[in-house]
């Protein structure tokens, strides 16, 4: 039976605002829709949250992400979850019979400036760092002979801005990172955003202090048990990463067409690419599984750009 993860940022750019808001419909429309794609496959349906679900990181965030929770479940049924609840920054265990344990975390959690559920004033199974690390440790040792795959919108490796890597075009051009079609060169100082990235200006980004904490503490509750993967979007590109520091990694993050970043390889680098599309991993019947990275195209049309055996 099929599993659907969708990796976060469900909602672009400020996740689902208050009922009162004037754009509140159409935002509420284009969750509809996602949920609506999977409802009546019989597959069983996660939603993560991102960063841009919880408000951007704003002070709204905690009540948009429990807005947008509210909003998939009633209307996914019994078959779609949103994990983990009310904002608490999981892990939610999912097994999915005797191969596959899903384990779904909330990454903005660790990076989220404004109100939070925490110790000790919530109602979450772990609501401290060390807890997240020691619940995500069980589960990961407690899974038995299934494969684990971990759900978390950032990812632990990246090749793209998120990792502080930009090309040329970013420091030329820096515009086009709010404007897709707005070149207009500035040379030297459009370097200033990019460098300012590398050096993890924003908690968003992976050389932050903030954001580095969190992968630091995330891999080492995972040491010696990583899992198959780890499963995240954040980057707007394709990469398939394994390295013995952080284990396997998959971003899929490309979601919607044409909505495509910077990507160069980093250390363990397999597959990248600047284009849309989403992955899959197919759990065989002679015990292998394979992965395969599909590409989207405009017109709908797609073919499989990498597949790999995962040892």
């Amino acid at each position: 039976q099929a599993t659907v993860a969708f990796l976060g940022d469900n909602l672009y750019p400020d996740g689902l605002p208050a009922p009162d808001h004037p754009e509140f419909a159409e935002l509420a429309r284009r969750l509809d829709d996602q949920v609506d794609a999977v409802r009546d496959t019989g597959a069983r349906v996660v939603f993560i949250p991102g960063n841009h679900d919880w408000a951007k990181g704003g002070p709204d965030g905690w009540a948009a992400v429990r807005r947008q929770e509210r909003r998939v479940e009633e209307g996914g049924g019994p078959t779609v979850s949103f994990l983990p609840n009310d904002g608490c920054p999981g892990p939610e265990v999912v097994d999915r019979g005797e191969r596959l344990r899903l384990v779904a975390l909330d990454t903005q959690w660790w990076l989220h400036p404004h109100d939070r559920p925490e110790h000790p004033g919530s109602s979450c199974p772990a609501d401290s760092e060390e807890e997240i690390v020691a619940a995500l440790r069980a589960a990961l040792e407690g899974a038995g002979e299934r494969d684990v795959v971990v759900l978390g919108h950032h990812p632990l490796q990246s090749g793209g801005p998120h990792g502080g890597k930009f090309g040329v075009k970013q420091h030329l051009f820096p515009l086009t990172e709010w404007k897709k079609n707005l070149y207009v060169p500035i040379p030297l100082v459009g370097s200033i955003y990019p460098v300012a990235r590398s050096q993890g200006i924003t908690p968003q980004d992976i050389p932050s202090a903030e954001y580095g904490r969190m992968r630091e503490a995330l891999a080492g509750a995972a040491r010696g048990h990583f899992p198959l993967a780890w499963a995240g979007g954040h980057e707007h590109v394709l990469q398939v990463i394994e390295s013995p520091e952080w284990g396997r990694v998959l971003v899929s993050g490309s979601g919607i067409y044409g909505h495509v970043t910077y990507v160069r390889g980093v250390e363990g680098s397999l597959y990248r690419a600047s284009r849309s599309g989403f992955m899959r991993i197919d759990f065989l019947r002679d015990g292998r599984r394979r992965l395969g990275v599909i590409e989207v195209g405009k017109d709908g049309g797609y073919r499989e750009a990498f597949a790999r055996i995962l040892e």
